[in-house]
């Protein structure tokens, strides 16, 4: 596997937590607009090195997840801004532009925390 992207938390907002419920969290690097800021995991800035698409794998704190669907400009903000949305359904169709989906079969959710690491790999 080659790894084509990887980053750390930095910070978490406060509320940051409330969308695993919906199977889903957010990230941001550290320029997210305070407004989004206490919703998001905030991520050291990174670039990707080649395209995430499905079949590419996500590591988050060492449990890996088959990424199923990539939406239109999910990569782009991903590196640009740090911002992307996991969801944690297993989707073949992004429901949102932005979006990354992600099949966890039998693993929980990531609790994550400042330190975490998040790694996209490629076959």
């Amino acid at each position: 596997m080659a790894i084509i992207y990887t980053s750390s938390v930095t910070a978490i907002g406060p509320e940051a937590a409330s969308f695993l419920a919906e199977k889903m969290l957010v990230t941001f690097g550290a320029n997210a607009p305070a407004e989004l800021r206490d919703y998001c995991y905030i991520l050291d800035s990174a670039t990707s090195s080649g395209p995430i698409q499905p079949g590419s794998t996500a590591i988050i704190d060492g449990t890996a997840m088959t990424v199923t669907a990539i939406g239109s400009v999910a990569q782009k903000n991903l590196d640009a801004l740090g911002h992307v949305t996991l969801v944690f359904d297993g989707a073949d169709v992004p429901r949102m532009d932005g979006a990354i989906h992600l099949l966890a079969t039998g693993t929980a959710l990531p609790a994550l925390q400042e330190g975490s690491t998040f790694t996209i790999e490629n076959p």
